[in-house]
């Protein structure tokens, strides 16, 4: 018998424990439970080095919630970008495991319907969303359909999230457009905004003078039509553009690559 490793992560200890022993019932499941987004990472680490990977993720959407994760939400936020204990969410967890395992996959368990949040999780990898009140039953058949490639959402928020996935789309395309307006010297400083660098690291990396930044910098702001870094960061990520790479050398020495 081919058995499912499954991983509960809640921070509500006695949901995440009645949930691993209502699977652990089963003849073909095995079960662990963790009560935080750091705890599940040791798990998943742990179980990688033992050669026994797990198949499925149960991430509680809220989790880590009460220290304001749910203000300001955003996709796929990077593991490293959490609070002190690494994480913002549940959402960020699914995220990170997403790039870090991808053969694992991750079914967002939810107190509540929400389209926004329900397209976040997919965005950031999940392949499902389910109610934590559904029947032992219908969870069992989400598990077993993610394995199998599917993605499982409840049929209430089809169109919902659909909409949401669109409306994301056409953002996603109209900053992809506008960055597609940058030079690629001013591109290049975006890159270095986006890693968070400030005017001076910015001239020092690329061999400018920090007034020549600045001018780059105030084109990149006006051609994306945003009024401070932080928006223009916000608008490179949604368009897909990563950071520099702080890690490598130089990028650029009189308009060539060093």
């Amino acid at each position: 018998m081919v058995r499912i490793r499954v991983l509960v992560v809640d921070d509500h200890r006695i949901f995440a424990e009645s949930l691993a022993a209502a699977l652990a019932a089963e003849p073909d499941v095995d079960v662990s439970a963790a009560g935080s987004g750091p705890a599940a990472l040791r798990c998943l680490e742990r179980a990688v080095t033992e050669g026994r990977r797990y198949d499925v993720l149960l991430v509680d959407a809220d989790l880590g919630s009460t220290a304001s994760a749910l203000q300001g939400f955003r996709p796929a936020v990077p593991v490293q970008e959490g609070n002190a204990d690494g994480l913002v969410d549940g959402i960020s967890l699914v995220a990170g495991v997403r790039s870090g395992q991808p053969a694992v996959r991750t079914v967002v368990l939810a107190e509540k319907d929400d389209p926004r949040r329900a397209a976040l999780a997919l965005q950031a990898g999940a392949s499902g969303w389910v109610a934590k009140d559904c029947s032992l039953s219908r969870l069992l058949t989400v598990i077993r359909g993610v394995l199998r490639d599917e993605t499982h959402l409840p049929p209430a928020l089809l169109t919902g999230v659909l909409r949401e996935l669109t409306a994301a789309r056409k953002h996603r395309t109209e900053s992809e457009r506008l960055v597609e307006s940058l030079t690629p010297r001013e591109r290049e400083v975006l890159r270095c905004m986006v890693a968070g660098l400030g005017r001076k690291a910015v001239a020092e990396r690329l061999f400018l003078s920090p007034h020549t930044v600045r001018t780059h910098m105030q084109n990149v702001l006006g051609k994306l039509g945003v009024h401070s870094t932080l928006a223009a960061v916000a608008l490179a990520r949604r368009a897909g553009v990563g950071p520099a790479d702080l890690a490598g050398d130089v990028v650029e020495r009189g308009g060539q690559l060093a």
